[in-house]
């Protein structure tokens, strides 16, 4: 029997979702209430984490592009400064496998919304020259790339705007992968998913999604496109999100099961090389056996029991994420 603390202490652990304060929040390197900082990571043995810049959807206009562009700026430049003593930036596939070979903790830069670089291509290069390694295309609202998921009433959001993605958003995933950054499509409508894994060259993330057979929620992904997502090579990273993962759940009632029903229903639809995971902790995130960042050994647990051997909790842990990633660097001009 595999002992799952043993596994668990063995393995690169990346959790490909989280927020950070702001403005204003405690140091990352010390102890807090949150459910992520450095302490709580280094407890649950959590070798690495994708910390996001996160710009919630306001009005298209010229004002609102500045903010959202200098909030994400300001953001990238907070979390490149969490990484002191045993953090680590990095923005290599390669280099987060040597921060974990090195014990140190990994902090990767991500975006969420490409609102943070509203029509601009020289505010998209700037995001990335800062560090980012993926940008999910739409949050909660329409943006000019895309249709989101959640439309927006109150900022003017028709049921879809664009069918999809936009004339826009396609020359903005073409020059994405251009530039080495993931493409990814949580938050995203099924349209806009579904024409995202056309115009990528390189294989598209849902970073933090669930199954949408297991919970009937308009942010979690059906059959048909987790299946386009096994085809372009994709992977969907499940997350804690207790409304994903059970309609109506809260912290309190979802559990470690309930999570690793939408991974059994991955794996058996699409195959365990396009399954992650990801918590979404500090932006919702976080149920009963994985509450913070120093519980992350439950997940394990959970999938020893389920009967996963080491080398598909390996690749659910962060493998699989680490592939694409690696696929975006590769195809960068």
């Amino acid at each position: 029997m595999i002992d799952p603390l043993i596994l668990h202490r063995s393995l690169l652990t990346l959790d490909s979702h989280i927020d950070i304060p702001w403005p204003d929040g405690p140091p990352f390197a010390a102890e807090t209430d949150r459910r992520v900082d450095l302490p709580k990571m280094r407890r649950g043995h959590l070798a690495a984490g994708c910390f996001a810049a996160y710009v919630p959807q306001g009005r298209r206009t010229h004002e609102g592009h500045q903010a959202a562009f200098d909030r994400a700026m300001a953001m990238l430049d907070a979390i490149v400064a969490m990484a002191t003593g045993q953090a680590r930036l990095c923005r290599t596939a390669d280099a987060v496998e040597q921060a974990w070979q090195d014990h140190a903790t990994a902090i990767v830069p991500v975006i969420e919304n490409g609102y943070a670089f509203g029509t601009d291509f020289g505010r998209l290069r700037a995001l990335a020259a800062r560090g980012a390694r993926y940008i999910t295309l739409t949050h909660n609202g329409h943006n000019d790339l895309a249709d989101s998921a959640v439309p927006r009433p109150e900022l003017g959001d028709a049921a879809e705007e664009h069918g999809g993605l936009s004339a826009f958003g396609r020359t903005a995933i073409a020059e994405m992968n251009r530039l080495g950054l993931l493409v990814d499509v949580s938050h995203a409508a099924r349209s806009t998913m579904l024409a995202a894994a056309e115009a990528s060259r390189t294989p598209i993330v849902a970073s933090h999604s669930c199954v949408r057979a297991v919970a009937d929620h308009p942010r979690n992904l059906d059959d048909a496109q987790l299946d386009v997502l096994r085809d372009v090579g994709g992977v969907v990273q499940i997350t804690a999100l207790p409304a994903f993962v059970r309609p109506g759940g809260k912290s309190d009632t979802v559990t470690c099961a309930d999570f690793a029903d939408h991974v059994d229903h991955a794996v058996q639809r699409i195959g365990i090389a396009h399954v992650g995971i990801s918590s979404d902790f500090d932006g919702g995130g976080g149920l009963t056996g994985w509450r913070d960042a120093s519980e992350s050994p439950g997940v394990t647990a959970e999938l020893v029991r389920r009967g996963y051997d080491r080398d598909a909790i390996a690749a659910l842990w962060g493998g699989n994420f680490l592939r694409v990633l690696r696929r975006a660097e590769q195809a960068a001009d």
